[in-house]
């Protein structure tokens, strides 16, 4: 009698040891992606890198910003110029005064490359609004699926683009991107591919393969499956070459 007595007391007092499964949002993936790729270290970072040719430097710290944007043609050097306060160009030492139509596509053309080169940094701006998806696997791996889209106000001349994010959920990690962007024939497509991954000075690079849907019909988020498929067309590389970065203290 006193054995089965303990045995009921000690079963009525055993703590129940439920498994909370922990929820992320949309905010919290990103949030987590930008800290494995450099977190804070974008924020007070310089740094230089080729593409196609051309130099581009980049200057982040305490919230102000100067993307920069060299090229260097016979004994000219074109000196393209993003700013807090707006966009201008050199030639040589020379300011070039552009009509305000030319004086924004060369503003998008820059900032295009340089948002580009240190993805997910950038994702939480406020202009920025992030919509999680069904997760998805390519190539046998998990990703959490992340639609972005862009305020007119604070979105830039191209806040009609539309992007999604294949981040690890493991690692969480940008592998895969897509996005759609207005072009003169309508609505264009790319997929891209992200490889040659490496760390320096603390901030993550890649390069990526670039694809473009043979069958324009294919909807923007089902892209990856798309790339599964192998229904997208491959049309170049994006290589970042001879990347230097030095953090900068407060």
């Amino acid at each position: 009698m006193l054995f089965s007595c303990k045995n009921e007391t000690s079963n009525d007092i055993k703590p129940q040891i439920e498994t909370v499964k922990t929820v992320l949002t949309a905010d919290d993936i990103i949030d987590k992606s930008i800290e494995i790729s450099g977190g804070e270290n974008f924020e007070k970072s310089s740094l230089k890198f080729e593409f196609r040719d051309i130099y581009y430097q980049a200057l982040r710290k305490n919230h102000e910003f100067l993307l920069v944007r060299i090229t260097v043609k016979d004994n000219d050097s074109i000196f393209d110029m993003l700013s807090n306060v707006g966009f201008e160009r050199y030639n040589n030492k020379a300011f070039v005064k552009l009509e305000d139509s030319i004086a924004q596509n060369y503003e998008a053309s820059v900032n295009s490359v340089h948002y580009f080169s240190v993805l997910p940094y950038g994702l939480n701006a406020k202009a920025v609004n992030k919509t999680l998806l069904k997760n998805e696997q390519i190539k046998g791996k998990d990703y959490y699926k992340i639609k972005v889209t862009f305020n007119k106000e604070g979105g830039g001349e191209d806040y009609e683009d539309v992007f999604v994010y294949w981040i690890g959920v493991e690692d969480f990690k940008v592998d895969y991107l897509a996005y759609s962007y207005n072009e003169d024939k309508g609505i264009g497509m790319r997929f891209r591919e992200a490889y040659n991954e490496r760390y320096v000075n603390s901030l993550r690079f890649v390069d990526y393969n670039n694809y473009k849907p043979e069958d324009t019909s294919i909807p923007l988020e089902n892209l990856g499956n798309a790339f599964e498929n192998n229904q997208l067309k491959l049309l170049s590389k994006i290589e970042l070459k001879n990347v230097e970065v030095k953090l900068i203290n407060d």
